[in-house]
């Protein structure tokens, strides 16, 4: 039997699952666990069909608007995303038992929107068209209250009402250094907008892109774990690509991943998006194993403690 080739594997870290995210995860299951199936969730919890398959499995049922729920009592769980205003108000007209399990980083973002509306500011909002994060925070506030801002060719077209009464807020899972880029064209236009004291995009966006800049210059492949749809994993892969790593894959599981395309190579780079499963980059190792002779060391670029209790409807007091 021929030899298998050696594979230094370098994994991130953090990776995966983040604190919102866990707190998403674990509302669901609480609440199948607390009311029976089914529980309704209004678009994918998170972004990770594992994840949303699993749950599923256990009597979850995933919907894209309220429309599609009968008239029921059991639980309506709002994903992690967050959702426009519309939303809980039209699941308390149906009198549904709505659970919201919006990132309190996201509905952070939702005040601070509402707080600079109230003082009179036009908002700009810089994030990515469709995302429903972006189609939430849009939701909080009447239509025309907030304008999208992509890139920064955006913000430099931008023409506003008043350039002495401007703010912006930002997406979470956006690129650190892209969101930088955008928010230095608007400052540089207009010195007197308001904006949070750091900005938005959160401490797990933060450390995970931050990891993938110490690996991706010294492997020879990377592979991020994640769905095509998750915003912050995408971004992980336009991460690596641009601190010079040749070849940058995106991958929600094992069966995923050609292979051949790593013919060759010395070394692997492996992350997974935050609301990427550890099982998975496991699979993945396992489907490497396979051909490879592994030696595997972790690269930190920051500890991670955070920890959201669940909605209050579901926590352990939630009856007395």
């Amino acid at each position: 039997m021929l030899a298998k080739p050696p594979l230094k594997i370098v994994l991130c870290s953090p990776r995966g699952f983040c604190a919102g995210v866990v707190r998403a995860i674990d509302t669901v299951e609480r609440a199948l666990s607390m009311f029976g199936a089914p529980v309704y969730v209004r678009h994918e919890i998170v972004h990770n069909k594992y994840v949303v398959d699993s749950l599923r499995a256990k009597g979850a049922i995933f919907v894209e608007e309220l429309e599609e729920i009968p008239a029921t009592s059991a639980p309506v769980v709002f994903s992690a995303h967050g959702v426009p205003k519309s939303v809980p108000e039209d699941a308390i007209k149906r009198n549904f038992f709505s659970i919201d399990a919006t990132c309190p980083l996201v509905t952070k973002v939702h005040r601070e929107a509402a707080i600079h509306f109230k003082r009179g500011r036009e908002i700009l909002l810089i994030g990515h068209s469709h995302h429903p994060e972006v189609v939430g925070t849009l939701g909080q506030l009447p239509p025309g209250a907030v304008t999208l801002i992509e890139t920064a060719a955006d913000a430099a077209t931008f023409t506003p009402k008043d350039p002495n009464n401007l703010a912006f807020v930002t997406q979470t899972t956006l690129s650190i250094d892209d969101t930088a880029g955008i928010v230095a064209v608007l400052r540089e236009r207009f010195p007197n907008i308001s904006g949070p004291h750091k900005e938005d995009i959160c401490y797990a966006t933060t450390n995970r892109q931050a990891a993938v800049k110490k690996v991706a210059p010294v492997v020879d492949a990377m592979i991020v774990v994640g769905a095509p749809n998750s915003s912050n994993s995408q971004r992980l892969r336009e991460v690596a690509e641009r601190e010079g790593c040749k070849l940058a894959v995106l991958a929600q599981r094992a069966s995923d991943i050609d292979l051949a395309q790593f013919e060759g190579i010395k070394s692997l780079g492996v992350t997974a998006g935050a609301s990427a499963p550890e099982v998975i980059v496991e699979e993945i190792m396992g489907a490497f194993a396979e051909r490879y002779d592994l030696v595997v060391e972790t690269v930190s670029a920051a500890e991670e403690n955070e920890f959201f209790p669940l909605p209050r409807a579901l926590r352990p007091d939630a009856a007395e």
